[in-house]
């Protein structure tokens, strides 16, 4: 950010770097200088009254780089704050670098009613991101198989999107663990509604 020092104030450095301390660790000084350049227009944006739609096309088409700004742009005109925004520029997520998938992957989520404004979102992203349609019926049905009605399933979803990443093996075993225990499938069932997490857990944790 050296090249910054001229042209920008201690404060707007500050600020700026304050709201994406991790930018400090980027080591190509091209890329710190468009990511600092970047942060900087969203942040003053938001200042203003109005909601400043901004665009970005100073980058190649295609780029890495371009794929992820544009994205972040996208995910900020849903409403996303800052905090979620930059977080997802700076890190190496797959789920903003690509733009076919992206869009897929976001148009599904946003249909599916997650809040922009939460991490969830954001989780929720990553899930369908990663996962095909065939792999997700794929994980929809080992669930209907263990006695989850398939509205059940997306319920559970909403409420921790890890739950559809889950491999067959660990939900099986999961099942395995609270049998073991002395619980009823309909007994399983219900615990993961009300508390999806608890799949994955060991035995010694849950007793």
């Amino acid at each position: 950010l050296q090249s910054r020092g001229g042209a920008a104030s201690t404060s707007e450095l500050t600020e700026i770097v304050s709201k994406v301390p991790k930018m400090l660790g980027i080591k190509k000084e091209k890329s710190i200088s468009r990511y600092y350049d970047f942060v900087k227009e969203i942040v003053e944006a938001d200042k203003s009254f109005e909601h400043k739609k901004l665009c970005h096309s100073s980058l190649p088409e295609g780029s890495k780089q371009e794929n992820k700004m544009r994205n972040v742009l996208v995910l900020r005109e849903l409403g996303m704050p800052q905090r979620l925004l930059f977080s997802l520029l700076i890190s190496n997520s797959q789920i903003v670098c690509g733009k076919e998938r992206f869009e897929e992957s976001l148009k599904k989520v946003v249909e599916m009613g997650f809040d922009p404004k939460t991490s969830r979102f954001i989780e929720a992203l990553r899930a369908v991101y990663q996962l095909s349609d065939k792999a997700i019926q794929q994980k929809v049905d080992v669930y209907e198989r263990l006695g989850f009605a398939v509205g059940d399933v997306w319920e559970i979803f909403k409420k921790w999107p890890q739950f559809l990443i889950n491999s067959e093996k660990k939900i099986l075993n999961s099942v395995e663990t609270f049998l073991g225990l002395g619980f009823s499938r309909d007994e399983f069932t219900m615990m993961v509604k009300r508390v999806p997490r608890c799949i994955g857990l060991s035995a010694e944790t849950v007793k």
